[in-house]
């Protein structure tokens, strides 16, 4: 296969600092809410706490309650409005985006494709017993 001219092949220090450097891109949150992704390791799963939101005029994603920013830092006590689990990212993908009894909780492509990426990051980490912190 010859990649176009402008797309060169890296290795694996070059794609780590291209996958930091494009980690600082700017992304619209997502209206439909967001997911806190962590590993339960002694039930060998990947679990993802889907959270509610709306977005205000400024695109910060608020408290749907309140309508409070919520923090981007510290902690605060919000409660899910569903908690998934899988014991591989496919797993975990069919069970939010394929759920008939429930409608899917993204609304975004990039947040999809965020979330898929993610979610393999964690079925890594889980495989190799490493810990994994969510992008």
């Amino acid at each position: 296969m010859t990649l176009p001219s402008s797309i060169q092949p890296i290795d694996k220090a070059q794609r780590q600092a291209l996958d930091d450097q494009l980690s600082k891109r700017y992304i619209e949150l997502d209206p439909a809410g967001y997911f806190l992704i962590y590993l339960d390791v002694e039930l060998g799963l990947i679990c993802a706490k889907h959270f509610a939101n709306i977005i205000n005029d400024k695109g910060l994603a608020c408290d749907p309650a309140t309508g409070k920013p919520l923090p981007v830092r510290g902690t605060i006590e919000r409660v899910p409005t569903c908690t998934y689990s899988g014991r591989t990212a496919k797993e975990l993908c069919i069970a939010i985006f394929e759920d008939p009894e429930r409608p899917c909780p993204i609304s975004y492509l990039d947040h999809a494709a965020y979330l898929g990426r993610e979610f393999m990051r964690a079925e890594a980490a889980l495989s190799a017993g490493e810990p994994y912190i969510q992008d």
